[in-house]
């Protein structure tokens, strides 16, 4: 048995859960080669800096990844806006919905609601729009009778699929001329974001202590 290697793997291994602990990879072996490769790859690239609206006058990259994030979500508003254009769909949240209890199953509202980051108010409205279009259904939960589960209806699946080669091209173009390999890297970095932000979002903290607790118990600093 080679020992020294058995030590640098477990070595490596170390390393690798330290810097997991965000589990922004799984905890398995498909995680720890991906961990691996991207580790590899960021050692072999000088990372420079792009330019950004304002950097040249102190603009903070913080700011300018805030601002883009915003604009993209803009445009994909508007691709999705086109892509239900000649539909019965109010919204982009209408299909979204649907979408999500077809490819997830049967959900509380609450839970569909979480899953898209709304607000109850907000998601409520939008469950409420898609029972009177009979787009899903609901129905009385075993567990807990106080709960409605909901499900997508046969009208709802085809008033998705009516629509779906829209919203396909509409999301073909959202991603715009990225290459694969950049998709792929867009998505690890997103996914990253997503795993930070959502344990935040479902505390419900309220709006006015929101920026406050945040700052405090992740150690942001100025």
């Amino acid at each position: 048995m080679n020992y020294r290697l058995t030590k640098e793997l477990l070595d490596l291994l170390e390393l690798f859960e330290k810097e997991n602990s965000n589990q922004d990879y799984t905890g398995d072996i498909k995680g720890f080669m991906e961990w691996i490769c991207n580790t590899s790859n960021l050692s072999k690239i000088k990372i420079e800096e792009p330019y950004w609206e304002g950097k040249e006058n102190g603009r903070s990259p913080e700011s300018a990844i805030s601002t883009l994030l915003v604009h993209l979500n803009r445009y994909a508003r508007n691709y999705s806006k086109s892509a239900i254009s000649d539909s019965d769909f109010v919204t982009q949240e209408d299909f979204i919905y649907l979408i999500n209890l077809k490819v997830f199953g049967q959900m509380t509202k609450m839970e569909l609601i979480k899953r898209n980051i709304h607000d109850k108010p907000v998601g409520m409205l939008i469950i409420t729009r898609l029972l009177k279009q009979g787009w899903i259904e609901q129905a009385d939960s075993d567990i807990d009778k106080r709960n409605k589960l909901i499900s997508i209806s046969d009208k709802g699946r085809e008033a998705l699929e009516g629509q779906m080669t829209k919203i396909r091209q509409a999301t073909d173009i959202v991603s715009g001329n990225l290459t694969y390999n950049e998709k792929m890297e867009l998505i690890r970095i997103l996914n990253k974001l997503d795993r930070f932000h959502y344990p935040i979002f479902s505390k419900n903290i309220e709006s006015k202590d929101l920026i406050k607790r945040v700052y405090e118990e992740y150690s942001f600093k100025n």
